[in-house]
């Protein structure tokens, strides 16, 4: 107790009796002063400033410590940097990882690498290849009439829908991560490239121009996509949000559907165009025109068949395979009753010819000296972005229900060469369908197999069967497309969204009109558009929340969320709800704190302000992932602006990258050196300095 009333001695022995540890709060040091017993009053006075003294100390210690952890922290990397570490890595790891192996298995791996089928095909059994040979014998029996119908929605003709059918499954099934997934034409992609080649060249007067620049924006399409894996380009992908392509495939399906009304009435002349008011100006002037019912009467009679085998198919799940043949028994019935009737004598009309014989070579049919090689560029490149999205996300889909992990950048190199190999074999832009692969999950698929007994399927009919299908009727293709539109409209999905986000609302809508009512490229331009509208809207107005300690914790929250947090008097904590402050939002951050604080005072009781006046103002960092020079100037604005009004500026938890920029920036010096590593922190030092002003 002597040596406490001297306070000579008390310097001198200070690192007795107490200790500088990080591990020391005020908190402790407050208790000890409080438990302090004077002999008198002076002593008493003189005790506590002495125990004052080392609390400072120590406290200053540790704070000065911990800020040198942040701010001599190295300089971190810059994006040259980042990107000659990650090639390095890269490079370094498929190094090590062949480094204890023979030449021979350094092949065999990179070839495992690039053909997945050599990883799985070893430990391939009977029983699956069983189970692979029905499901692709069922997907065939699908995909044979859905290719034909998909062609013709591409106006192209019926066997090149086929050729899609054949080879690109084949081509997946070596190189694909995907064990469900069904490969082949699709009527989104299909409606997509007809409505935007048709604008180059008339697919009736230059049919084959027409098709040589199908074939060439496919090449375009398999080069890209092969792109994104290889370069591991994949979010590019992600350029068109769930919710744009949700409102993009209904007013798609809704589109083709209204064009189907061309071979379910039989009508001769119709437009090219593909928004909803030409195709019902054309249907209106047909009317008014000589036109057989006989066609609709068909196709509709055969539609009712196909919709009712899908309900009940969907009743009894052991039932899948009847709506899967359905299209099929409805081509075989309706060819013979129009072949026995002689019902194209009277005006049904028939798909005639179609091309016997495997995938013929069309290299020589591709074109890249024209004058459209730029745009078909560009379509090559809107195809292969929507190919990927509907064949990642059904891929993924159904993998998650299997639980096993899609490769995301070894399904784009997949897509990408299935597309190109495609283009020199007569095929368009192939990618996974929904239907079909939902198909091939129900008839128990085990691997990529059955994209491969499909694929053979589908070429033993080209070399048979195509003169059977001479008497086919156009209506039953319109019936078989139609059935397949209901799957493409989610309202369920679309209700969602409008629950959760009311823009990503906005963007399936906009999407939605802009290909009903304008075409194809006016929808996709519109959702991209309103998403990016949404990231800048958003970037440039992020929030600012006022924070609160939860009682009983270190843990600062948002007292609107959490209206138990506490406020600490005097002390303003403000968290910024964006990843970058830069020029697009520096200023607008700045001017809302600056109004959250004039609120603030505006909100104090007379009778408490003293009490409750703000005397420092704390950002909490711990979002903010970078910051340029504009967002450096309006916090040194702000700072300018707190000092004129007797307030201070600091900072808590700084990522490295702002730190690291604002201690060249000379900001940490302006704030006097006010850097926490967390909010706690801050709270502390400022708890220990309102004590000193006791």
């Amino acid at each position: 107790m002597d040596n406490l009333t001297n306070p000579d001695i008390q310097i001198l022995r200070e690192p007795e009796s107490f200790s500088f540890s990080s591990s020391s709060s005020p908190k402790h040091f407050k208790s000890m002063a409080m438990d302090a017993s004077p002999a008198s009053e002076n002593s008493n006075v003189q005790e506590n400033s002495n125990v004052q003294e080392i609390l400072d100390l120590e406290v200053n210690n540790d704070h000065n410590e911990r800020a040198q952890w942040l701010l001599n922290s190295p300089t971190p990397p810059g994006p040259w940097n980042e990107l000659v570490h990650s090639v390095r890595k890269s490079v370094s790891s498929q190094r090590n990882k062949f480094k204890n192996e023979p030449g021979s298995k350094h092949v065999a791996s990179f070839l495992k690498g690039i053909f997945t089928i050599l990883s799985w095909c070893r430990n391939y059994k009977a029983t699956k290849f069983k189970n692979d040979l029905m499901a692709g014998l069922t997907l065939a029996s699908l995909s044979i009439p859905q290719s034909i119908g998909y062609a013709t929605l591409a106006k192209l003709d019926p066997q090149y829908g086929l050729y899609t059918s054949a080879v690109p499954p084949l081509i997946y099934a070596v190189m694909g991560t995907s064990r469900e997934i069904a490969i082949g034409p699709v009527a989104v992609v299909s409606m997509l490239l007809c409505s935007m080649i048709q604008k180059l060249e008339d697919p009736q007067a230059n049919p084959i121009e027409y098709r040589n620049l199908v074939l060439t924006a496919t090449f375009f399409a398999g080069t890209f996509q092969a792109a994104f894996g290889l370069f591991r380009l994949g979010f590019l992908v992600d350029i068109l949000p769930h919710a744009a392509i949700v409102g993009f495939v209904a007013g798609a399906a809704i589109v083709i559907g209204l064009q189907q009304l061309k071979g379910l009435l039989g009508i001769t002349y119709f437009t090219n165009k593909t928004d909803v008011i030409s195709v019902m100006k054309a249907v209106w002037k047909s009317v008014h025109h000589p036109w057989n019912p006989d066609n609709f009467i068909l196709g509709c009679s055969f539609l009712s068949f196909i919709l009712v085998t899908r309900f009940l198919g969907r009743r009894n799940k052991k039932l899948f395979w009847v709506p899967a043949i359905a299209p099929l028994v409805s081509v075989i019935l309706s060819t013979l009753i129009v072949f026995l009737t002689r019902a194209d004598e009277h005006g049904v009309k028939i798909v005639k010819h179609i091309e016997k014989g495997i995938n013929p070579s069309s290299v020589h049919q591709l074109q890249f000296n024209g004058k459209h090689v730029g745009e078909v560029a560009k379509i090559g490149l809107i195809a292969a972005v929507v190919a990927l999205t509907e064949a990642i996300a059904v891929g993924r889909s159904f993998a998650s229900i299997k639980g096993y992990h899609l490769d995301g950048n070894k399904e784009m190199v997949a897509f990408g060469f299935m597309n190109i190999v495609g283009s020199f074999t007569s095929c368009y832009v192939a990618t996974g369908s929904f239907s079909r692969t939902a198909v091939n999950f129900s008839a128990g698929c085990e691997t990529a197999v059955s994209n491969i007994v499909m694929a053979i399927t589908v070429l033993i009919s080209l070399e048979l069967f195509t003169r059977l299908l001479y008497y086919t009727p156009i209506a039953i293709l319109a019936s078989i497309i139609l059935s397949a539109l209901p799957g493409l409209i989610d309202l369920n999905e679309v209700h969602n969204i409008w629950k959760v986000d009311k823009l990503d609302f906005l963007a399936c809508i906009g999407a939605f009109f802009g290909v009903l009512f304008g075409s194809v490229e006016i929808g996709l331009s519109v959702a991209v558009t309103i998403s990016f509208a949404k990231i800048i809207l958003i970037s440039i107005q992020p929030g600012i929340e006022k924070l609160g300690r939860l009682p009983g914790t270190d843990l600062f929250r948002d007292v609107k969320q959490y209206p138990i947090a506490v406020r600490t008097p005097g002390i303003l904590i403000i968290q910024v709800k964006s990843a970058l402050l830069c020029f697009a939002n520096a200023n607008f951050v700045k001017e809302r704190i600056i109004r959250r604080i004039t609120e603030e005072k505006d909100h104090e009781d007379s009778e408490e302000k003293s009490q409750r006046t703000i005397q420092l103002v704390l950002l909490d960092m711990s979002n903010l992932i970078n910051i340029d020079t504009s967002g450096i100037a309006s916090l040194e604005e702000l700072n300018k602006n707190l000092e004129a009004n007797g307030m201070k500026l600091a900072i808590a938890n700084p990522k490295w990258q702002v730190i690291h920029r604002l201690r060249l920036a000379n900001f940490v010096d302006n704030i006097g050196g006010k850097v926490f590593l967390s909010i706690a922190e801050a709270m502390d030092s400022n708890l220990s300095a309102n004590m000193a002003t006791i």
